[in-house]
């Protein structure tokens, strides 16, 4: 029979999400603006000039190393396995050689991958089972926001700080409004004010919020959690909201939760208080945003990624507008 991967938690990766390729697209980029018909062949001669170099971590290895390791609690062989990671990367076969040599050394449990020769890593999402896509291409993280066949993010360069993370769990930090939940309470926000936002929330708490892009990574997490052997308050698999939110707009975000059947290790409301600040204590292997406000500071001591909005989000237009204002101020 046909293997499928309706029960396993897939991550979808790209090449340069998992492995550190700066250089690469570095020599990629610059033949490509000096003489675009020869810089192919020039990328090509430079990875199989570099194929047995080994390749320093990219932003999603901690996360990858920490899920891969959680297939280590499953006892029932002959069941799927708990976590897949499947490369899927924008190189030909051949030039991506490099990338399987380094994941052999390595000795890293992953066994799928994809290497399309240039064609859009999202095309092959589905066919993969794949919940969450990460990637460093802002073109396929968008189309697959836009087209909802999984969770996807763009992440930022590897953090500075140099501390290994515990692989004997894996953490994963999400914003609340626009990434667990839709944008519309956001919207609120940004068009209408705090205490309009505050007082509409307080009003709705008994109803559950609208599902954003993550809910469904979510609600795969949290039947992930209950796969793993032990209560789920000491799962291997740690899940945190970090929100901006505070009261009394925070009831609705846990009676959403409980709405959904979805257990939350830990919920922060800062009210307006800089994240990064937590996250460094909370030490996730990731960190989900949508706003560049809250990913840059993050993103030099945590893995940080990018939930892009849709092309037709309202919330994109409102927030592109503010930026472009206070650029001009």
């Amino acid at each position: 029979m046909p293997i499928t991967l309706d029960e396993t938690l897939v991550i979808g990766i790209s090449a340069t999400a998992l492995f550190d390729l700066s250089e690469a697209d570095k020599v990629f980029r610059q033949k490509y603006e000096s003489d675009p018909d020869t810089a192919i062949d020039e990328y090509r001669s430079y990875m199989l000039e570099k194929e047995n170099d080994e390749l320093a971590d990219g932003t999603g290895m901690s996360l990858i190393r920490a899920l891969l390791n959680l297939n280590k609690h499953q006892t029932d062989k002959a069941a799927p396995p708990i976590v897949e990671v499947v490369v899927i990367s924008r190189n030909s076969p051949e030039t991506g050689f490099r990338v399987l040599n380094e994941i052999r050394r390595r000795e890293l449990p992953i066994t799928r991958s994809a290497f399309t020769a240039g064609e859009k890593s999202s095309n092959y999402l589905d066919a993969f089972y794949v919940d969450l896509f990460l990637t460093t291409n802002e073109d396929d993280a968008q189309e697959v926001i836009d087209s909802k066949v999984c969770a996807a993010a763009l992440v930022k360069e590897p953090p500075k700080s140099a501390e290994q993370l515990d692989e004997t769990q894996v953490r994963f930090a999400f914003d609340a409004d626009a990434v667990i939940f839709s944008e519309d309470s956001e919207l609120v926000n940004q068009t209408e004010g705090l205490e309009t936002f505050w007082q509409a929330e307080d009003e709705a708490q008994d109803i559950p919020l609208q599902e954003g892009p993550y809910a469904n990574l979510l609600k795969k997490l949290s039947k992930v959690q209950e796969r793993l052997p032990g209560r789920i308050e000491y799962s291997p698999v740690k899940l945190a909201i970090m929100t901006a939110r505070n009261s009394p707009a925070e009831m609705r975000v846990i009676k959403t939760l409980r709405a959904w059947d979805v257990y939350i290790d830990q919920a922060f409301f800062l009210g307006g208080l800089q994240k990064s600040r937590f996250l460094k204590a909370f030490k996730p292997h990731i960190f989900f945003d949508d706003q560049d406000s809250h990913l840059d500071p993050a993103s030099g001591d945590v893995p940080s990624a990018k939930v892009l909005y849709p092309s037709h989000s309202e919330l994109k237009k409102i927030i592109s507008n503010k930026v472009a204002q206070k650029n001009k101020s």
